[in-house]
């Protein structure tokens, strides 16, 4: 007879979730102070073809180019941005599958 799905301890049910949190705060704690300043994207393309200055700043950033106002330690400022960021993901995330789970239950 095996036991029921809920009755696993709580890093056996979250473990891997856990493990893949762990990992993304190490990857921004260790890797992101080392990004290029240089401009990437859309941004680097806008220089490159000439049309830069037809960009419009946005009417209000949370995280101006990855820092956090007031703060005047650069390194900490991008860690600590790039830590609110992977917040936000992983709070969005697990509203969404909590929001899945509810639905599934409430069809059975």
């Amino acid at each position: 007879m095996s036991a029921a799905p809920n009755s696993r301890s709580f890093l056996k049910r979250y473990g891997w979730v856990l493990a893949g949190l762990l990992i993304t705060v190490l990857v921004v704690v260790l890797l992101a102070p080392a990004a290029s300043s240089d401009p990437d994207g859309l941004d680097r393309v806008a220089e490159d073809k000439e049309f830069v200055h037809k960009g419009k700043d946005p009417a209000y950033e949370w995280l101006p180019d990855y820092t956090i106002p007031g703060i005047d330690d650069e390194r900490v400022s991008v860690i600590l941005s790039g830590l609110i960021g992977v917040g936000i993901v992983f709070g969005v995330t697990l509203g969404l599958a909590a929001a899945v789970r509810a639905s599934r239950r409430a069809r059975t």
